[in-house]
């Protein structure tokens, strides 16, 4: 294969329809790997990496201009907040107020909202080439959303010589407030836009779930999963148990503290996990997550031999596979039927602010928020 110089580079990416100017980032690696980010939602809009053969795909669903991503996306590829997934009835209650939400999602707030964090233009803060990397920066107002406090908030992505790709975040406050970021990225390690994920192999670290409701909101409950088709602590196939679930995965995972990630599963610890070891790179005031990233998920397509492992600061992973995808939307690599792509989505528990057995997601003055999430990717 051809190596390529490490590099970052920008260029225009096109213009929302207010007007404002996008900025498409480019980051490479000497492995012959390359992810792309765009200002807008600091999105990620693609991923081409090696195959066993050496060939390199995009293995993330996406689109090639503005456009889509403006009036179509499904959060394809979107930095989400300030709450990632669903709060239910739009509503929550902090420090003796109650606070109303845009709703957007039945009769439920989901991803922060109608114009939350995936729908903003991000500033960048900083660009750099070794290792490549890219900084975002955005201020979110007291009342965005019908969220309190001013939130300043930065989303850093790298791109390590072994494939890795680590998301850095951190935030603050100026008043208290719920806050639970992730990235929204759809992967299909056969290449996006190639069939379904369905015959991908999958592994969890997680021997527990959060049940939901007909409304994907969690009950409260924390349940095993042994004996269920959430039990992905034994290598499944995704599509194994899939038609058990009414409509597929959407459930949110609790990952299960690892001492030794280089051990758990025989994993091979990233370059980009070793920077953050000694990193105080989680939310210590809550008193959940890690000091260093978790392996959380493993999962290979057969074909290709392209493996994708997870590793995050947080307490939970959102374990999607791509049920509202219908065959109406084409995207890079070609139309995205149901199934299309699997998201490994970094999270507190979904609708914390309602569940107290739950990890708390209040970020309050003074503190801050960090979380470092890596998706190493490799082949066998």
């Amino acid at each position: 294969m051809q190596k390529t110089d490490a590099a970052c580079s920008k260029k225009l990416f096109g213009k929302t329809r207010d007007g404002e100017i996008v900025d498409l980032i480019t980051l490479k690696n000497s492995s012959g790997c390359e992810a792309r980010v765009i200002t807008y939602g600091a999105t990620l809009t693609g991923m081409d990496v090696p195959d066993k053969s050496g060939k390199a795909d995009n293995v993330v669903l996406g689109f090639d201009n503005i456009g889509d991503y403006e009036t179509k996306s499904p959060y394809f590829g979107a930095t989400v907040g300030r709450v990632a997934n669903r709060i239910a009835r739009g509503t929550f209650d902090l420090d003796g107020t109650t606070y109303k939400l845009a709703i957007n999602n039945g009769p439920n707030t989901l991803h922060g909202g109608l114009k939350a964090f995936d729908k903003k233009v991000w500033t960048i803060e900083k660009l750099e080439q070794s290792p490549p990397s890219v900084t975002f920066k955005l201020h979110s107002k007291n009342m965005d959303e019908g969220f309190p406090g001013d939130v300043d908030v930065e989303v850093c992505y790298s791109l390590a010589e072994d494939n890795a790709l680590k998301i850095t975040y951190a935030a603050k406050t100026d008043k208290s407030t719920p806050l639970n970021l992730t990235n929204h990225a759809y992967f299909n390690l056969a290449g996006a836009g190639r069939g379904t994920i369905l015959d991908h192999i999958l592994k969890l670290n997680c021997s527990k779930y959060t049940p939901v409701d007909q409304d994907l909101i969690p009950t409260g409950e924390i349940a095993d999963v042994s004996g269920s088709p959430f039990d992905f602590t034994a290598p499944h196939t995704i599509g194994a148990r899939i038609a058990e679930v009414a409509g597929g995965y959407d459930h949110n995972f609790c990952i299960e503290p690892v001492k030794n990630v280089a051990e758990h599963q025989g994993a091979v610890v990233p370059e980009s996990v070793q920077e953050v070891q000694s990193v105080q790179s989680v939310r210590k005031v809550q008193g959940v997550g890690s000091l260093a990233p978790n392996l959380a998920a493993v999962a290979r397509d057969p074909e290709s031999g392209r493996i994708l492992k997870m590793l995050t600061t947080e307490p939970g992973v959102q374990f999607y596979t791509g049920n509202f995808l219908d065959g109406t939307i084409s995207g890079i690599g070609g139309i995205y039927v149901k199934h299309a792509g699997f998201t490994f989505e970094a999270q507190h528990y979904p609708d914390a602010v309602h569940q107290p057995n739950f990890p708390s997601i209040i970020l309050h003055a003074g503190e801050k928020y960090n979380q470092v999430t890596i998706y190493k990717f490799s082949v066998r």
